[in-house]
């Protein structure tokens, strides 16, 4: 460890060797591409809607996050499966088989490294039945205190009935929610050019599952769901007066839940990725020390590489606070905190 607090990335993806070998030997059950480099050796994967991924040796080598861990100064990853293989798209059978054998994999990669990595559960969300199975059998097997869920299921918001049971349950097993927006096709127009998908479309998709969860009253109806947010929370914490000024002089906004956005902010963590040392102070100061966790989505191009420098431009901030970026809040949401 660096030093009293552990410092700990909820943010960092993986895409497991056994998957890599299960999507190779059957691409069209997976519906995706395999891209071969020269050698014939399984270099990037390809989605039906073009999106791409290539495929690191951090993403599916336990020694290599390490590794890359150790550049960054993280002491502990919370490993998460990268949002290119939701598998939201596919016959529930098939996106259950891939979620079972990307779990497992996350799991044997932990267990490579127990006192360095933890896991993070994927689920056939399009299901609800299904999607609970795994939930629990991840908890009880691999002892899972997390999961990842795309902030949108083919186009449905996190805030459908549909989903309501998969959220309850996730709550009851003291599971915390990381929420992570993806491209699965379909892109607004204004967002096809200069990798604005990425660049506008993450934080505005994060935002709008907020906002639904939000207004809908499913944060009311479960008040111990914990959720954190990706990429500094979107856009949300930046315009939270909007919303609960909205909420304050529209009816439509107080049609099924009567608590302020301002109320209900509390109620997510956000990762301290904002690439941005004057937008990260204001994320503290908005949303609290003790909602702010540190996340660097690694391995991609997009994430952070030096979280703990951007953190030292911070000024003003005092050492408990620090606690608590560093690894004391993200300690509290995977139960392994001080009682």
């Amino acid at each position: 460890m660096t030093g009293r607090t552990p410092v700990i990335d909820v943010h960092s993806h993986v895409l497991p060797k056994p998957l890599v070998e299960a999507i190779a030997a059957r691409p069209r059950e997976h519906d995706i591409e395999v891209v071969r480099d020269g050698q014939g050796e399984v270099h990037r994967f390809k989605r039906s809607d073009g999106h791409q991924t290539p495929i690191p040796a951090e993403f599916h080598d336990a020694d290599a996050k390490v590794a890359g861990m150790d550049r960054k100064g993280i002491d502990i990853s919370v490993l998460s499966t990268t949002p290119f293989v939701f598998f939201y798209w596919l016959p529930v059978e098939r996106a259950l088989a891939a979620a079972r054998v990307t779990n497992d994999g996350i799991a044997a990669m932990v267990a490579a490294h127990p006192t360095r990595l933890r896991g993070m559960a994927t689920l056939p969300m399009q299901d609800a039945d299904a999607a609970i199975a795994e939930l629990e059998r991840c908890v009880r097997e691999h002892g899972f205190r997390a999961l990842e869920v795309g902030c949108t299921v083919q186009d449905l918001q996190l805030s459908e009935p549909r989903f309501r049971p998969i959220l309850k349950r996730a709550a009851e097993l003291k599971v915390v929610l990381f929420a992570h927006p993806h491209f699965v096709g379909g892109v607004r127009d204004q967002l096809e050019c200069w990798y604005l998908a990425n660049l506008i479309g993450h934080p505005l998709d994060t935002v709008l599952m907020a906002s639904h969860l939000m207004f809908s009253g499913t944060l009311d109806e479960l008040p111990d769901l914990k959720i954190i947010l990706a990429h500094g929370g979107g856009y949300l914490p930046y315009q939270i007066g909007r919303l609960a000024h909205g909420h304050e002089c529209r009816t439509e906004t107080k049609a099924q839940s009567k608590t302020s956005p301002l109320e209900l902010l509390r109620r997510f963590w956000c990762d301290a990725l904002t690439h941005d040392a004057m937008a990260l102070k204001y994320l503290v100061d908005r949303v609290g020390a003790d909602r702010v966790v540190i996340g660097t989505d690694a391995p991609y191009d997009m994430g952070e590489e030096n979280p703990l420098g951007m953190l030292e431009q911070l000024t003003g901030l005092t050492n408990q606070q620090r606690d608590l970026i560093h690894g004391l809040n993200a300690l509290e949401l995977l139960g392994e905190g001080q009682s």
